[in-house]
């Protein structure tokens, strides 16, 4: 006979149980049906949206991936592609994505897939809005064109594996075929009226003319080398060997290809107007509007981008005037530009590191190296630019730097927090090391990206404050943020009165003369600048814009209770997205 102490349990409390286990089974049942597998059809979609993306150009592939075969992407064709005004393909695969991302219900998508899924509605919608202009873009320009850009991406075009040299000097082959694509779409731009004028022309062959000069001494051949011998895979002989194919390569493919564009090119000088905004060509107003949402993740009405700019613009001026009236000494040591005693670029980016935790999550240990620009480009290259590792490695994360620019130690100490941290370089390795879909990687927002490095840029001047020995050295950091600020508004406003309004030289140079900017030739470089490169400086300012405004709100709802650094997190966290889906996520 067996005891037990335990009651037998009654027919009542059995059928209850098996009535839970029955339910808890449908529950389960439906959260895997419902749920767990809506999160995993969404993310293959996302996946296969990606792999469809990166492949479809081997440049793109190469920069977001070391190592494509390890996902299962097979390499395309090592070419540069073509440039084309038809784009019915590109578009009906945009709205065939937008159909599939629309089946998923958000409700049933867990947060990081939602984010995504909004994402992607917004940036897909705002793509098929350019549709009907296909001649108004332009992928050439003195500064950011492709022709300036293609030379820095090839250089910086890694070697991971043997394929990736054989790719590299196939993608040379390639670029002219790439040119006469570009020629042919430059053509039909000019038969429909939307050529450049000849002073952005000029400007563009100046460019490739200085690539070109020397073609026996060219940079890509130096680097070409250096590369070969860090890759440190060859033997001497086959690295001879593979440096005289390259350098053959350069001389009888790349530098004739070149000198076909600017030939080209040229065929075509006086055939476009005047230096002009895009209100002057047809379409330009619409396409204009989806620039700024493109460029910048903003989809505020122009009229109230500009309302938000001249607020900030008059506040910032207030608070100028205010911090001279108080400290008249801040503007001759304003003038006269400020130094940092002992600066060195490598050292400055470790003082950032260290400053910025304070206001910012921290972020393990990174590497990182500081490189920079080739003196045969320097004229042509931005101050200072952080390249972005691929996603499968996140290495190297490099920093550029241009000498040529003649600026201080403390505005190249900001730049330096611009790239590096809490900037670019940061923000990149932070969001990455949140484990994002590969989709967040290669679809991204440029307003929020360079809005970001904007906003941070003011950390920046606070931490080099404690670099000076100015017993003033705070007040006149802050001054020079505000001049900053004022600047980029300045030049903002100006880009949605030549670009929406279609303000001529003459009342641009109106415009710049009541903020003292009188130099006629500053005044023409800047309209000209802006002319060539739409919502450029909307992208940096008018993101900046939106962090601050986010801020605010965030300070306000929270109160006393506010932490700078959980609110940094949360951004970062969430990653680069349009501000309407960053400000969605924040609340």
């Amino acid at each position: 006979m067996k005891f037990s102490l335990r009651r037998p349990r009654s027919p009542l409390m059995i059928a209850l149980f098996l009535s839970f286990v029955l339910l808890a089974g449908l529950f389960m049942g439906w959260i895997s049906g419902h749920v767990i597998s809506d999160d995993n059809a969404f993310r293959s979609l996302t996946d296969n949206i990606f792999r469809e993306e990166v492949s479809g150009s081997m440049l793109t592939l190469h920069y977001s991936l070391a190592y494509p075969e390890k996902k299962q992407i097979s390499r395309p064709s090592p070419s540069l592609g073509t440039i084309s005004a038809d784009m019915d393909r590109t578009y009906q695969k945009y709205e065939q994505y937008l159909q599939k991302l629309k089946s998923f219900s958000a409700s049933r998508l867990n947060r990081e897939n939602q984010i995504t899924r909004d994402m992607l509605l917004l940036y897909y919608q705002t793509q098929l809005s350019s549709r009907d202009y296909p001649l108004l873009d332009e992928p050439l320009s003195p500064s950011l064109g492709i022709q300036a850009q293609l030379p820095v991406l090839l250089a910086e075009y890694a070697f991971y594996e043997d394929q990736d040299i054989a790719d590299y000097l196939n993608l040379l082959t390639s670029i002219k075929p790439y040119f006469q694509s570009l020629l042919a779409y430059e053509r039909q731009k000019s038969e429909a009226g939307y050529f450049m004028s000849d002073t952005t022309l000029n400007r563009i062959l100046e460019q490739c003319s200085a690539f070109i000069k020397d073609p026996e001494n060219n940079y890509m051949l130096d680097v070409f080398s250096r590369k070969l011998t860090a890759y440190g895979r060859f033997s001497k002989k086959e690295q001879t060997k593979l440096i005289n194919c390259h350098k053959k390569i350069l001389l009888t493919g790349v530098i004739p290809a070149y000198q076909e564009l600017m030939t080209g090119l040229s065929e075509l000088k006086n055939s476009g107007s005047t230096s002009r905004g895009l209100k002057h060509f047809e379409g330009g107003t619409e396409y204009y509007r989806y620039l700024l949402q493109s460029q910048t993740g903003c989809y505020l009405s122009v009229e109230k981008i500009q309302q938000r700019l001249a607020a900030q613009l008059s506040e910032d001026m207030d608070t100028v005037q205010k911090m001279l009236k108080e400290q008249p000494s801040l503007l001759p040591k304003l003038t006269k530009g400020v130094e940092i005693n002992d600066f060195k670029p490598k050292s400055a980016l470790q003082y950032l590191g260290r400053a910025m935790q304070k206001d910012f999550p921290l972020l393990s240990t990174t590497d990182y190296e500081v490189r920079y620009v080739h003196k045969s480009m320097e004229d042509f290259l931005s101050p200072a630019f952080y390249l972005t590792p691929p996603l499968d490695t996140g290495s190297p994360n490099v920093i550029y730097i241009n000498r040529a620019n003649s600026h201080s130690n403390l505005e190249l100490f900001t730049t330096l927090s611009h790239e590096g941290f809490p900037g670019h370089l940061y923000q990149t390795v932070f969001f990455g090391r949140t484990q994002p879909a590969d989709i967040r990687y290669l679809i991204t927002s440029g307003g929020y990206v360079e809005g970001w490095a904007t906003y941070v840029e003011s950390y920046g001047y606070r931490y080099a404050a404690s670099l000076l020995t100015d017993k003033a050295a705070s007040d006149l950091t802050a001054l020079m943020w505000k001049n900053r600020c004022i600047n980029l508004c300045i030049y903002s406003l100006l880009d949605t009165g030549i670009h929406y309004q279609g303000w001529n030289q003459t009342a641009a140079l109106r415009f710049l003369q009541v903020f003292g900017i009188r130099d006629t030739k500053i005044a023409s470089e800047i309209y000209q600048y802006i002319v060539e490169t739409p919502c450029n400086y909307l992208k940096y300012y008018l993101g900046y814009l939106n962090f601050l405004d986010l801020k605010k709100k965030q300070q306000e709802k929270s109160g006393s209770s506010f932490d700078i650094r959980e609110f940094h997190r949360k951004v970062l966290t969430i990653g680069p997205v349009q501000f309407p889906v960053l400000e969605k996520y924040m609340q």
